[in-house]
């Protein structure tokens, strides 16, 4: 058995009756389930339908998305974020270098790394050597006035951890803004690399051994193991080529607003839903939502 989710934005929420009603009797689907009214609804299906991507296609152009899954184990007990582009809209190394008069050649290092054209640790070395001798102080200025939060991040913990679930951030970024990101969403904890210091100034470098790509499939393996839970147990969510590995193990990979070249290679996109959508994936309805 599987289940069909169609989900549009929250602030237009232009999901409309007769699209999901000819969608579910084109495939034989069963009764419309509305998670949240003219946003997000369901219907189950007894089997994949070969045609899925050429609707999917079609859908993403009025501003729909599909995600098509087996409908046991959809529930997960763990969720495992990114947190730049993800969790939060910015790019934090981004936000560091304006700050520090070098921001067009770092977003440029920045967007071809999360595409995957550039090695991860490599361009990561580049990018905050740029950053030598800014002021650390610096860090507590971008978080306030520069760091927003993802629309849907504080419903999607808050309601995981509501329903007894584990939530991690992992981020090829830097603690000093996953450890506040982390705080003010309510994740139960955070792994990312450290920038270093000395006498008030960055260094230029981060602190050995580089969390990257695999690091964020290490911390899948470590937390589930710890936790007693499998990786199917598991609802990850990123947006760029350094997340592939975690999206690809756990029992569910988001690839929210991603990068095209990442996208293709995860069978969950969403496009037009904000984080709220990982929620509606595992069959929560609105009025179930926790308060953050």
């Amino acid at each position: 058995m599987y289940v069909a989710t169609l989900l549009t934005n929250p602030e237009t929420r232009a999901l409309d009756l007769a699209l999901v009603e000819s969608l579910r009797n084109a495939w034989g689907g069963a009764e419309i389930i509305w998670l949240s009214p003219d946003e997000a609804a369901e219907f189950a299906l007894q089997e994949l339908l070969g045609n899925q991507w050429d609707v999917w296609g079609d859908l993403q152009k009025l501003g729909v998305d599909l995600i098509v899954q087996p409908a046991e184990g959809r529930r997960k007990k763990m969720l495992l974020a990114d947190m730049d582009s993800t969790m939060i809209q910015q790019e934090c190394i981004d936000e560091l270098a304006d700050e520090a008069g070098v921001g067009d050649r770092v977003k440029d290092i920045t967007a071809r790394a999360m595409n995957g054209e550039l090695d991860f640790e490599g361009a990561l070395t580049e990018r905050v050597g740029l950053l030598k001798g800014l002021d650390e102080a610096v860090i507590g200025k971008v978080l306030a006035e520069r760091i927003t939060l993802m629309p849907g991040g504080k419903e999607l913990v808050a309601t995981m951890r509501a329903n007894g679930g584990y939530a991690a951030l992992v981020s090829g970024g830097f603690t000093a803004f996953t450890a506040e990101v982390g705080s003010e969403l309510g994740f139960d904890e955070n792994r990312a690399n450290t920038l270093l210091a000395e006498n008030g100034k960055l260094t230029g470098d981060v602190q050995r051994p580089i969390l990257g790509r695999q690091a964020k499939v290490d911390a899948l393996e470590q937390i589930t193991a710890r936790l007693g839970l499998s990786e199917n147990d598991v609802i990850a969510v990123g947006d760029g080529a350094n997340d592939l590995g975690m999206l690809g193990r756990a029992g569910t990979g988001v690839a929210l607003h991603a990068k095209p070249s990442v996208a293709e290679q995860c069978e969950v996109r969403v496009n037009h839903g904000d984080l709220t959508a990982l929620l509606y994936l595992q069959g929560y309805a609105r009025q179930e939502f926790a308060q953050a």
